[in-house]
Order: structure tokens, then C-alpha cells, then sequence
């Protein structure tokens, strides 16, 4: 096992952006810039014996600053933060005191607001055998949040392929949070469209959204729709080809325990991705938005030539009581793991 620190001569607001590089004894490996905790390369060796990376980024980190990338905005392989997905309305209440956030996708408030933790330069803290822990400290008002909220999150590449994130965070004031990864995922070998990869999601339910995509708070069963992945199938199977899966689905698992959530296979390359996590639900998206030129090797990444997978808490759960809470106090330490194991299927 090998870490790995390069300068890219990149700073923002005169903190230096840096490659950190992650290499296991099999080869596989990983390149973590500490700009919004971001995964630009997953490199792993697929059926074929072939080094394949099999996630979207690009060739220099000063493509995540391109104008045009930004105006888009699709927070490719980047920690999302404050809060993940949507806050109906782009507002919340704690103990009576309401709170406006930032709204950036119409009338509420997405992936943390304008400048979420996707575009903060992290702290390199500590640094392990086979570990690096990334630190940042969201200001009191940040995109409207309350409270001085620090974060730290620690990545961890394993012999057995498995890249760990174990995120803490702690807060000075009752606060929302919800953290998620937003790695867009492709197992074939040359990429391009998702819809053959064969996914399986354990979740019996799915939340309803409104014509926003924003959580309602009722749950759906899963059964005799196309939301149903218990079982596994091509991803455009059940698909409308004009939407792809843009959808929060509801673990069937204990609350806090460390479980499988979402397994993804793809013919060509032999490729397992499987996703195991702490939290509560895993949000599919498919990239129907996804528009990116000079994506790596000069490739332009287009609707549905990635998909995620978006461990949470249920999304808008500040907002709805029934759902598990998103309010952090300061007495508490916010815990979450998620770990992202690739295997082949032999």
C-alpha cells in the first residue's frame, strides 16, 4: 500500500488544491484531490486484465474550474454538504427558529446551496498507511445553515478493493446535515450509456418527489413498479428513456448498521461495484442532466453515461418529521460510512 501527496499548482484563495494518490498491492488506485474531497480516479483491473477507471473526472484539475463545467454543475465525484439533495422551499425550523438557505434549483435549496462543501478546499489532517483524513470547518451562516460545523472525512483504500469513507462531524449549534458522495459510476470498459448495467437496490420503498424532485414524505412500494430493483435487472429495463432513475429508495436494513445497499454489474468488463453503508437510503440518478465536454481523454460525458449512488439520509427529512432526523446537536457526533467495493464476477 502506497500514499502519496502532488501539488497541482492550483490555489484557491491561496490554499494549494493537492493530488493525493492511493495504491493497493493489487494496483488498484485512487486519486482524491482535497478540492471538495472529490474521487477523480478509481482505477481497478477488470475481467479482461485491463487497469480500467471507472469514474467520470478529467484529465487536470483545472477542468473543475472551467466556466462552462460550473454553470452545469453536476458535482461530479465530489462530498456533498451541508445537506444533500433538496430542502423543500429552501428553509427549515430548529426549536422554533426558522432558517433561510441559499436557492439554487428554482425554489428550494440543492447539495449544500451555491458553494457547497464540493467547493471548499479541505485540510489534509492525517495521513495513515493506508489512509488519508480530510478536514473542514463550514462557518455559522454558510448558504444560510446555522452554526460552526466541522467536518472530517477519512478515506481508506483496502487489499480487497474496497474504498472506505468515514465521515465525523461535530457543531456548536443545532444544525441540518445530510452528507452524501456524488461519484458518477461506469463499469464498461470504453463507458457510454448505463442502461445494460445490471443493478439491484434493497429497498422496498421509494419516496414520493413533487414535480421538483423534492421529497414529499409518503413512501411507495417498490413492488410491480418501475422502482422494483430487489431483484436484478438492466437499469433501462423498466426505464423511461426520457427520465432514467432520478430517485431516493428506502433501505430495508437495521437504522446505523453497516449493510449492503446496491450491487451493479456490468457484462463486458466483469465488474461488481458493490455499495455497503450506514445510512438509511440510497438515491439512483442516472445523469439525465449530465453534459460535460473534455470530460478525461477529451470524451464528452452525456445523459446517462454514468449513474450514481447517493448514500443519505432521507432527503428533505429536515422538513418531515416522520422521517429519521437531520438535526445535529452540539452534544452529538455525526457519524456516517459508506464503503464502495469492486469485485469481479467470476
Amino acid at each position: 500500500m502506497s500514499i502519496q501527496q502532488k501539488p497541482t499548482e492550483k490555489f484557491i484563495n491561496g490554499e494549494e488544491v493537492i493530488a493525493i494518490e492511493l495504491t493497493n498491492n493489487k494496483g488498484t488506485y485512487v486519486e482524491i484531490f482535497n478540492y471538495g474531497a472529490i474521487i477523480n480516479k478509481f482505477i481497478v483491473k477488470n475481467a479482461k486484465g485491463e487497469m480500467q477507471d471507472i469514474v467520470l473526472g478529467f484529465d487536470s484539475v483545472e477542468q473543475y474550474f472551467d466556466k462552462e463545467y460550473l454553470e452545469n454543475n453536476p458535482h461530479i465525484g465530489a462530498v456533498i454538504g451541508r445537506y444533500a439533495n433538496r430542502i423543500k422551499n429552501g428553509e427549515f425550523s430548529i426549536n422554533g427558529e426558522n432558517y433561510k438557505l441559499t436557492k439554487n434549483t428554482g425554489t428550494d435549496s440543492l447539495h449544500g446551496g451555491i458553494e457547497g462543501f464540493d467547493k471548499k478546499v479541505w485540510d489534509i489532517v492525517e495521513v495513515g498507511e493506508s489512509f488519508i483524513t480530510l478536514e473542514y470547518e463550514s462557518i455559522d451562516k454558510e448558504e444560510g445553515f446555522p452554526g460552526s460545523l466541522i467536518i472530517g472525512l477519512t478515506f481508506e483504500l483496502t487489499e480487497n478493493d474496497e474504498l472506505i469513507l468515514s465521515y465525523e462531524a461535530e457543531t456548536d449549534k443545532a444544525t441540518a446535515i445530510n452528507l452524501t458522495h456524488h461519484g458518477y459510476f461506469n463499469l464498461a470498459p470504453n463507458g457510454g450509456n448505463i442502461g445494460k448495467h445490471k443493478q439491484q437496490i434493497f429497498a422496498s420503498n421509494y419516496l414520493e418527489q413533487d414535480e421538483n424532485y423534492c421529497v414529499t414524505g409518503k413512501l411507495i412500494p417498490v413492488k410491480n413498479t418501475q422502482m422494483d430493483f430487489t431483484l436484478s435487472k438492466e437499469i433501462s429495463k423498466d426505464w423511461n428513456p426520457e427520465e432514467g432513475y432520478d430517485q431516493t429508495f428506502v433501505l430495508d436494513k437495521i437504522y446505523g448498521d453497516l449493510s449492503l445497499a446496491t450491487k451493479t454489474f456490468e457484462q463486458e468488463s466483469g465488474l461488481t461495484l458493490s455499495v455497503y453503508t450506514t445510512e438509511p437510503v440510497a438515491h439512483l440518478y442516472t445523469s439525465k442532466y449530465l453534459n460535460v465536454q473534455n470530460g478525461k481523454g477529451g470524451r464528452h460525458y452525456g445523459a446517462y453515461d454514468a449513474f450514481c449512488i447517493e448514500t443519505q439520509h432521507h432527503p428533505n427529512a429536515i422538513n418531515i418529521e416522520e422521517f429519521p432526523s437531520t438535526v445535529l446537536l452540539p452534544e452529538d457526533l455525526y457519524t456516517q460510512t459508506t464503503i464502495f467495493k469492486v469485485s469481479l464476477n467470476k
